[in-house]
């Protein structure tokens, strides 16, 4: 196998994680801001390709290195373009990349689209470039001291994931996140679901994938790249079960958005030493990520108080120091066809403390670094430029304040044709009436009482109910998708471990207006057809109406009804 096409390839992989990463954080926040977070997605690229050309690449990988901290660029890819190292600097990128574009999902929905780009420059030319070198350039400090972190739990993850914490803290929370109470002065938050697991789902599998390639694109022989494609996959499925079980248990449900952070808990924790630690090392690193990222979020939102949409704090920044961490723990000389995986050896496998001791160093330092500078740079921005959108623009959403578009999503409202009208799922046609022959408007009303009976139920009914309406003699109905909630006594529901405060549920509104069919044997047979015992068979509310026109005829009261337009009888 050539190693340099799969380096080349994989390179790629990780790229496409950046579509991964466009639908986690576009899917679990609201729809007025998705076309935002994708522009903020493609654009910490774009922005941090031009930056890592021009000194980012020249700082993490020179030669000539001042005390082990920072590298001397040679810019060698403008002075030396036909000897520079292409597959290096494309490989490089793309998790410089990945490391800028954590931040989007836990600054989302309230964060000026230009103050982003301003930080997306500073970790893709400084800030990422010199930690990095620490760890991966053979003159970094760390790397000298033995420091293991394969793929990028702390040099990627970490960094990311704190960044993600301090430009959280400068913005501050989402309009209508947390409420204080006025007399304790308590905080409390309050759930704001994403618009779409769906997409967040979708993006959870991009990365699932793309992580193949991050994990295994230095691996060096086939040995090696299947036993990263193993502890990989092993890591990420551990933690996603321990995370469902974990939630499941606390709430009395398996949370859905939860467990797709846990996969991707396991996929982050395992980074550092995927290429370090056995299966059984991976199953327990991925099954701790799997609760550490349940915990770390809630005491995140509910403790601190920092509001972060997507759980990239704890996702990249808790399991991205428990991975590397674990190294420590759990790394084991690996040997596999004759090549040596790995000769490393972690405190449970025989080897001291002594690697868990520069694991930590190596944690605390890259912590460090990345808290003094990227607190710095929100600072600067939040002081010089401004760093949060206003109050109107983030009510209104970021797509249309930022981007000038009322919806990222395409506009499926029916369009209506003149000549058709809609009867129970069918159409039938309708004559067209002359303005010169229609009824002229008077009250032709015969004296017949007209109701209205609104009917709310289950979406699942609606077969029956359209069967009891033909039985009884109704030939026209409104049917409307509705949302909303009942007082129900012992009956939560959560998201991501907060509260939600009255969840909205989807049901059917259907209005029928008669006055031929007596009110009670409608009523009597939609009740009877709707009946469970249990909460949540519906409603039905019976209204007098005053008059009916017809606006095709101009006929009015029981004559209006009288020829099957929809709603009507």
């Amino acid at each position: 196998m050539d190693f340099g096409i799969w380096f080349l390839l994989a390179a790629a992989m990780v790229f496409f994680m950046q579509a991964g990463f466009a639908m986690v954080e576009s899917g679990f926040t609201r729809a007025k801001n998705a076309a935002n977070i994708i522009m903020k997605n493609l654009m910490d690229f774009c922005i941090g390709t031009v930056f890592f050309v021009l000194i980012g690449f020249a700082i993490m990988c020179a030669e000539d290195y001042l005390f082990g901290f920072i590298g001397v660029p040679n810019l060698g890819i403008f002075t030396d373009f036909a000897g520079f190292d292409f597959s290096g600097f494309v490989f490089n990128l793309v998790f410089c990349a990945t490391a800028a574009t954590i931040v989007s999902g836990a600054m989302a929905e309230r964060t000026k689209f230009s103050s982003y780009l301003i930080y997306s420059a500073a970790i893709s030319a400084v800030i990422y470039p010199i930690e990095a070198g620490w760890v991966w350039n053979e003159n970094g400090w760390l790397a000298q001291l033995g420091y293991i972190d394969f793929a990028g739990s702390s040099a990627i993850h970490m960094v990311g994931g704190i960044s993600a914490f301090i430009g959280a803290a400068f913005l501050g929370p989402r309009l209508g996140k947390y409420s204080t109470d006025p007399k304790t002065g308590k905080k409390t938050a309050r759930a704001i679901p994403g618009h779409s697991l769906t997409l967040g789902a979708l993006g959870c599998f991009i990365l699932w994938f793309g992580w193949y390639g991050f994990n295994g694109a230095a691996a060096e022989n086939l040995s090696q790249l299947g036993s990263i494609f193993l502890t990989t996959t092993v890591a990420a499925a551990a933690a996603a079960l321990s995370t469902m079980t974990f939630t499941w248990m606390k709430n009395g449900k398996p949370d859905v958005s939860m467990t797709l952070n846990g996969s991707l808990a396991g996929l982050v924790g395992i980074t550092a030493g995927c290429s370090n630690v056995d299966a059984l090392g991976a199953l327990i690193i991925g099954a701790v990520a799997g609760v550490i990222v349940v915990a770390a979020i809630e005491f995140i939102d509910l403790k601190l108080h920092v509001d972060d949409p997507v759980g990239a704090v704890a996702v990249h920044g808790a399991c991205g120091i428990w991975g590397t961490l674990a190294v420590g723990l759990f790394a084991k000389p690996i040997t596999a066809g004759g090549d040596v995986i790995s000769d490393a050896s972690g405190l449970f496998y025989g080897g001291g403390a002594a690697l868990l001791g520069v694991q930590a160093l190596g944690v605390l330092s890259i912590a460090g670094w990345t808290i003094v500078t990227i607190s710095t740079v929100f600072f600067l921005i939040k002081k010089l430029h401004g760093l949060r959108a206003s109050a109107e623009d983030e009510i209104t959403g970021l797509d249309f304040t930022e981007h000038g578009l009322q919806s990222s999503y395409a506009d499926f409202l029916p369009v209506q044709t003149p000549d058709l009208q809609v009867l129970g799922g069918g159409t039938a046609a309708v004559s067209a009436v002359p303005v010169s022959a229609a009824v002229p408007v008077s009250d032709t009303s015969t004296g017949k009482k007209i109701t209205k009976v609104t009917i709310i139920a289950k979406h699942s009914r609606f077969d029956t109910l359209r069967k009891v309406f033909d039985e009884v003699g109704i030939t026209g109905i409104t049917v409307t998708n509705v949302m909303g909630y009942g007082i129900q006594r012992g009956h939560t529901h959560t998201y991501r471990g907060v509260p939600l405060e009255s969840p909205l549920i989807p049901k059917i509104q259907i209005d029928v207006v008669i006055s031929k069919v007596p009110v009670k044997t409608l009523v009597d047979a939609v009740r009877k057809n709707l009946y469970t015992g249990n909460i949540g068979d519906g409603k039905i509310f019976v209204y007098d109406v005053e008059n009916v026109i017809k606006v095709r005829t101009g006929e009015e009261g029981y004559d209006a009804l009288q020829d099957a337009a929809p709603g009507d009888e």
